[in-house]
């Protein structure tokens, strides 16, 4: 427990803390002043405002089209149903500059549906954020719909219950704790989406994330940064407060109804609605955009041809330090160096969050430790990013100049999630098998390595999967740290996007494709290693 705490204590808790304090000390006294001065700026409540809008409208259309879709992948068997599977969990894993560019280029002027003029508009970024967070709705509300008993709904439609009524009172509470656990993560990926808004909202839309840039990076205003990021933490810890509570419903859910199925086969007159609603959604959102990037990615000021992917292996007329190649090969070896950290720790953190112990005290400490290192899920990468600078820059942590300041920066946005995946896994291990093991004579390092190591290597794929995807495409902290000469592909990508010039709108278009085959290549390999405890 000892190295991960530290780890997290020096990498995260101590830039964080750094930042806040930005925000209440002044000239080296104590202030309220920067805070009040923030509050009171009437373009502060407009990005809160457009901060919470976002996230509740992207969190009800997630939900509302997400739902149907966890009853017809979850609950129906039928031909080709792991395909779109696969098919609905790509886009969660891709990094949010890919999805960005992906829908700036559908719905510009030029672009397929640029007649619409949703072009840099609110509807436009809500349309991305459900294509980014369709996936935890399906995959979360699946995974215990999946054993949710039959004959409660079949008893109540023998009783003359039309199918409407069946599903509001006796289905829809039977998976609230999951839609609840869903909906907060999907509002918390939604309120603190600074890649998809970046690139997507232009001048006239910004959340709390591209704010705290903008006062840092454009205005050096790092008092109202900080007093920024203040708010973005109420908003992020209120959260997960709701988060860990869901989730603890739901895993208990699931542990009554132990791991039986209840699927049943696809039947035309019963599923045809939500059949129709995950195929549109399967096919004009989540397909559309892709095909269309993949398309368009082809296309040149002389036709159809692969100058946008040659034009890779350059600056782009001097607008880019290395070429973008370079990029991509940085960006996979720091992923690489990130996945590395992230996995080592998320096992010890898993090892630990998974004990049961019967002493209220060690249990309240287990649970604690468990809410401390989700807390990185949820506080803003550009945050972390930006409290790295202003507090690891003397000694005896001066990492300025270090190779592996990015890395760690990465492995601790990727932390959480290797934790959510691999401790379903190690919770389900009874503990009577370990006790069992130790009655027999095995010690602690055997009953570790035979017991919860052989399990946890069910889960290690998939978590391996998700810390190098997640790093890949890490954007928020990265763009604060990575040097002109060091980039990664989603800053290469985003300086592109900010130049004029058609030729470097199609090579952030091609280096787009590259970085999402990448990604998608990855999660598909882990996705063949999944085990079924680590849905939820």
């Amino acid at each position: 427990m000892l190295v991960p705490v530290v780890f997290l204590g020096v990498f995260f808790a101590w830039p964080v803390a750094g930042l806040i304090g930005r925000g209440f000390v002044v000239d080296g006294d104590f202030t309220l002043g920067g805070l009040r001065d923030v509050l009171a700026a009437p373009r502060t409540w407009r990005i809160i405002g457009q901060t919470l809008g976002l996230a509740v409208a992207g969190t009800v259309a997630a939900v509302l089209l997400g739902i149907p879709g966890a009853y017809l992948l979850y609950r129906c068997r039928f031909p080709g149903r792991g395909v779109v599977r696969a098919l609905v969990s790509v886009p969660f894993v891709l990094p949010t500059v890919v999805v960005g560019v992906a829908f700036r280029s559908l719905f510009a002027a030029q672009g397929p549906l640029g007649g619409l003029g949703l072009d840099e508009t609110f509807g436009a970024i809500i349309v991305a954020l459900v294509f980014f967070n369709y996936s935890v709705i399906v995959r979360t509300v699946g995974a215990l719909w999946a054993r949710l008993d039959p004959r409660a709904a079949e008893a109540a439609r023998v009783l003359g219950a039309s199918p409407v009524r069946v599903f509001l009172t006796v289905t829809l509470p039977a998976i609230a704790p999951a839609v609840l656990s869903g909906a907060s993560l999907v509002f918390l990926f939604c309120a603190t989406a600074f890649g998809i808004v970046m690139v997507m909202g232009g001048v006239g839309f910004g959340t709390i994330e591209t704010e705290i840039w903008y006062q840092t990076t454009q205005l050096l205003d790092l008092p109202a940064a900080a007093a920024l990021s203040i708010v973005q933490l109420i908003v992020v810890a209120s959260t997960l407060l709701v988060a860990a509570r869901a989730r603890a419903g739901a895993e208990h859910a699931l542990r009554l109804r132990g791991d039986d199925t209840a699927e049943q086969p696809w039947r035309a007159r019963r599923d045809l609605l939500p059949t129709l609603i995950t195929a549109a959604v399967v096919v004009l959102l989540l397909g559309v955009p892709m095909i269309s990037l993949v398309v368009r990615s082809f296309v040149t000021a002389d036709g159809w041809g692969w100058r946008n992917y040659q034009l890779l292996a350059g600056t782009g007329e001097g607008s880019l330090a290395v070429p973008v190649w370079t990029a991509a090969v940085n960006s996979v070896v720091i992923a690489a160096q990130a996945c590395v950290l992230a996995v080592l720790l998320g096992v010890l953190v898993s090892l630990v969050a998974s004990r049961r112990p019967r002493q209220p005290s060690l249990s309240a400490g287990v649970k604690l430790l468990d809410a401390a290192f989700m807390l990185p899920l949820g506080v803003s990468a550009v945050t972390v990013g930006f409290g790295f600078l202003i507090t690891l820059n003397r000694p005896p942590f001066d990492l300025r100049s270090s190779p592996m300041l990015i890395p760690i920066a990465q492995s601790i946005v990727a932390l959480p999630l290797v934790v959510r995946t691999l401790l379903p896994v190690l919770r389900a291990i009874d503990p009577r098998q370990r006790e069992a093991a130790a009655m027999l004579g095995s010690g602690p390092a055997r009953v570790l390595a035979t017991i919860d190591g052989a399990l946890a290597l069910r889960g290690l794929g998939l978590a391996v999967g998700f810390a190098f995807a997640t790093s890949l495409g890490e954007f928020g902290a990265t763009s604060f740290l990575s040097r002109p000469d060091h980039p990664t592909l989603p800053v290469v990508i985003f300086r592109l996007i900010g130049r004029p010039g058609a030729d470097n709108f199609g090579m952030a278009l091609a280096a787009s494709v590259i970085l999402a085959v990448l990604t998608a290549a990855v999660m598909a390999a882990a996705e063949f290693v999944r085990p079924k405890e680590a849905e939820l």
